[in-house]
């Protein structure tokens, strides 16, 4: 997880929700370059221009339609030259790898200025029980609602349809045993607020934090 654009918390839970780009950051080809490396530079202006509007996170084929492209190896080969030049150049910017597309992001040091700017809240909030309820659905899923109040130690029944109602948590069907209880699963929504690609992507942790351990409040950026 090195270089990715998640802070993450001392218990391994990001320590805010990414946030979409806001803006555009144009890359220019080098002057003087040839017709090719034009042709080049304007497909490349269409794919950042796409990634710049979009709501959410685009797979390569929707990138390559959206901007005119033959194919999705082209829409990729795009992205990478786009980081590479902002890499180079030092922007706020990155386009990264989130749940089933790519996204374009602004980087985690410049978030205090962009929240000073437009005064912006979080797209969600949680409370500490919420988000420690989600963090047990996330690592132990599909998991019924014994599973969860057997580590909490509390009823969470409200905290569950609380998430169901944030369309962060699903139910995934029945386990088998005895009276079928609900499984629960985390949504692409999760994954597409918390910048990770897959479930593979999460935080290793050996073992959740203990119930009789405070919940740390959660932090806003």
């Amino acid at each position: 997880m090195a270089g990715h654009p998640l802070i993450f918390r001392p218990h391994g839970w990001p320590d805010r929700i990414v946030r979409p780009a806001v803006g555009r950051s144009p890359v220019n080809a080098a002057r003087g370059a040839g017709r090719r490396d034009l042709t080049r530079s304007a497909s490349v202006a269409r794919v950042e221009a796409v990634l710049s509007v979009a709501d959410g996170p685009l797979t390569p084929r929707r990138i390559a339609q959206h901007a005119m492209l033959p194919d999705a190896a082209d829409a990729k080969r795009a992205i990478e030259w786009l980081n590479d030049a902002y890499d180079r150049d030092g922007t706020a910017f990155r386009i990264e790898r989130i749940a089933a597309g790519y996204r374009m992001l602004t980087r985690p040091e410049v978030a205090p200025w962009l929240d000073r700017l437009h005064r912006r809240v979080d797209r969600l909030t949680l409370s500490p029980p919420a988000l420690e309820t989600l963090t047990i659905v996330a690592y132990r899923q599909p998991c019924t609602r014994a599973d969860v109040e057997s580590i909490r130690g509390v009823q969470s029944a409200e905290m569950l349809k609380h998430l169901i109602e944030r369309s962060l948590v699903r139910i995934a069907g029945e386990h088998d045993s005895l009276g079928r209880p609900y499984l629960y699963e985390t949504t692409k929504l999760f994954l597409e607020l918390f910048g990770l690609r897959t479930l593979a992507d999460l935080p290793r942790a050996a073992e959740l934090k203990p119930q009789n351990e405070k919940t740390a409040p959660a932090s806003k950026p």
